[in-house]
């Protein structure tokens, strides 16, 4: 409760690593019940802003239609705008998209292009992919 307090007190002063923080433990239900709705709200706040945690997030929702429809099309925008502003996590989730052709032409090229830039940055998922 005391974190929930917090968060939403920081979030009042635009801060987005506690929004983005917020979202997750209404994803998760973490200290509070699962709010679908608010993932995706809180995601698309941050999102308009440009922050790429919260775009890529934003595409997470609309990859599992969480707080929203199924949009593969629509999360593959989001990831790939995520990606270009070098959000390694983004990077590995269009890299997934192009593999096997989710939302998008299967393109094995671009999923590597993808896997890389994610592993150059650490990201443990993306190293093992390649």
């Amino acid at each position: 409760q005391k974190a929930l307090k917090l968060y939403q007190k920081a979030v009042k002063l635009e801060n987005n690593v506690a929004q983005y923080s917020l979202a997750k433990m209404y994803l998760d239900g973490d200290g509070v019940n699962k709010n679908n709705f608010m993932v995706f709200e809180l995601s698309k706040e941050l999102a308009k802003k440009g922050y790429s945690v919260g775009i890529n997030g934003l595409g997470y929702c609309y990859d599992f239609g969480v707080g929203t429809y199924v949009n593969k099309e629509k999360a593959v925008e989001l990831y790939q705008k995520a990606a270009k502003l070098g959000n390694s996590i983004a990077q590995y989730n269009v890299a997934w998209m192009y593999e096997y052709g989710k939302g998008i032409k299967k393109d094995v090229t671009q999923a590597i292009y993808w896997y890389k830039k994610s592993a150059e940055q650490g990201y443990k998922f993306s190293q093992n992919k390649l």
